[in-house]
C-alpha cells in the first residue's frame, strides 16, 4: 500500500511522452489573403497619388473690413510648400491664418481637384484697451498696438491680466447707461481694485472697491436722472457711501444727495 505512488495528474503523466504538433495552416488561403491586402494597399496608394494634385487655386471668403484677402492667400501659400491637395495639413493652415491681425476664426476646406477654400471671420472690436490696444466682446486683447483705433470705442484700462474682467463689467453696465440717456466713454480698474467710469457728458462716477454692483444699481436708480439733467454743472458723483452718494459740482462745492450720508467714503 505504501510502496506504490500514483501520479498526481493522470492526464499529464499519460501525455508526458507525447509530441507537440503545430496546428494545421492552410498556407494557400493565407497567401491569398496576404496578396489581397497588398493589392488593396497598392490600389489605395495609387488613388491617393492620383488625388494628391498640386494646389492651383486658393479661394478666400468672408466679410472684410480690416483683413486683406490677398494677405490670407499669401499666408496659405507660404505654408503649402510641395504638399498636394490630400497631403496638405489643414490644421496648420488654419492656425497660420488665425494669427493674422484682425482675424478671429478661420476654416480651410479642400475643393477638388486642385483648390482650397478659406472662410475668415474678422474680429469685432468692442473697446479700446489702454492707448492703442483693442478688445473683442470676449474680453480678449487681440491687438496690443493697433495702427487704427476707432474713435467711437470706449476706453477700458486696468492692471495686466484683467482685460476680460473689465470687459465683462463694461458689457454689463453700458446698456443700462444708454437706456438712461448717457454713454460710457471710459472705464478704469486701478491697482487697488477700485472702479471709476467717465460718461460722455463729462461726469465721472466713482464706484470704489466694495459692493460695486450694488453701488452701480444705486447710481442708476437715484443719481442718473440728476446727472442727465445737470451734467453741465457736475464734475463727479461719488457712490462710495453706505446709504447715499455725493455730488461734486464744477464750482468746487460738494453736496450730499441723501438723507443718510456718511462723511467719509468707504472705498
Amino acid at each position: 500500500m505504501f510502496g506504490q505512488r500514483k501520479p498526481r495528474n493522470r492526464r499529464r503523466a499519460e501525455g508526458a511522452g507525447g509530441t507537440w504538433q503545430w496546428p494545421a495552416i492552410d498556407w494557400r488561403q493565407a497567401l491569398t489573403a496576404l496578396i489581397g491586402v497588398g493589392v488593396v494597399s497598392a490600389f489605395g496608394g495609387i488613388i491617393v497619388y492620383a488625388l494628391d494634385q498640386p494646389i492651383d487655386k486658393v479661394s478666400v471668403q468672408g466679410r472684410f473690413q480690416r483683413v486683406s484677402p490677398m494677405e490670407v492667400e499669401q499666408a496659405v501659400r507660404e505654408r503649402i510648400h510641395d504638399a498636394g491637395l490630400v497631403s496638405v495639413d489643414l490644421a496648420t493652415l488654419q492656425r497660420a491664418i488665425e494669427q493674422l491681425p484682425w482675424v478671429d476664426t478661420a476654416s480651410v476646406a479642400r475643393v477638388w481637384p486642385r483648390g482650397l477654400e478659406v472662410t475668415v471671420v474678422e474680429q469685432v472690436a468692442a473697446a479700446r484697451w489702454g492707448t492703442n490696444g483693442l478688445l473683442n466682446a470676449r474680453g480678449e486683447l487681440f491687438l496690443s498696438e493697433s495702427r487704427f483705433v476707432p474713435p467711437e470705442l470706449p476706453r477700458l484700462a486696468g492692471p495686466g491680466g484683467t482685460e476680460s474682467l473689465v470687459t465683462q463689467r463694461y458689457m454689463a453696465i453700458q446698456g443700462r447707461l444708454v437706456e438712461g440717456g448717457v454713454r460710457l466713454v471710459s472705464l478704469r480698474l486701478d491697482a487697488r481694485g477700485a472702479w471709476e467710469l467717465d460718461l460722455d457728458n463729462g461726469v465721472r462716477v466713482r464706484l470704489g472697491r466694495r459692493q460695486v454692483d450694488e453701488r452701480f444699481d444705486r447710481f442708476v436708480a437715484a443719481a442718473l436722472r440728476l446727472v442727465v439733467q445737470r451734467s453741465a454743472e457736475m464734475a463727479y458723483v461719488d457712490m462710495r457711501y453706505t446709504n447715499g452718494f455725493a455730488v461734486g459740482w464744477r464750482s468746487g462745492t460738494r453736496v450730499a444727495a441723501t438723507d443718510e450720508f456718511d462723511e467719509s467714503p468707504e472705498g
